[in-house]
């Protein structure tokens, strides 16, 4: 009987010995202390100061372990965002208002306002408002009451007491109702 059950034992510990790398591949999460560590560096402030983290990321999420590094995408809309491109998953971490990021943060967020195009119609400006559809085009004359870049949307308006629409600019003096 005692050999018996030693034997059993022996087979029980090469079963977990031989199902050890499939139980470790699945018990890996992401660290996320090292996560919100990079996020906090990244950013310049610590959690609950001006520019940082409002919060701690929450540690009862599960992600799995990012392959390769872990990034920080810089702040937009008050939010900023911590991805494993690898994989696919993501964490939106809000943020505290105020703050300056760190100058890497700063260059990253740097091309976004440097391609915006110079203005085109300014405000006070005569423009056209074109529309067209298959067969016929309409246009008329309107008034900008905002300075527009190709592809920004402005308001104008057809007299001094119109309601005001807005439309998308299209080019020097020609605007046209998106959607349309």
């Amino acid at each position: 009987m005692q050999r018996s059950l030693t034997s059993m034992i022996g087979g029980f510990g090469l079963i977990m010995a031989a199902a050890g790398p499939a139980a470790a591949q699945i018990g890996q999460f992401q660290n996320l202390d090292a996560a919100e560590r990079r996020l906090v560096i990244a950013l310049g402030a610590d959690i609950g100061q001006p520019g940082g983290p409002a919060a701690p990321i929450d540690r009862r999420m599960k992600l799995a372990a990012c392959p390769g590094t872990v990034t920080i995408d810089p702040p937009m809309a008050g939010a900023a965002v911590v991805r494993c491109a690898e994989i696919g998953w993501r964490i939106r971490v809000p943020l505290i208002p105020g703050g300056a990021m760190q100058p890497a943060m700063a260059q990253a967020a740097a091309p976004a306002r440097a391609i915006r195009a110079a203005p085109v119609i300014r405000r006070g400006d005569p423009v056209e408002i074109r529309t067209a559809r298959a067969g016929f085009s309409v246009s008329n004359q309107v008034i900008a009451e905002q300075d527009g870049a190709p592809g920004e949307r402005i308001r104008v308006r057809s007299g001094p007491k119109a309601q005001p629409i807005m439309v998308e600019v299209v080019d020097f003096g020609v605007v046209r109702v998106p959607g349309i």
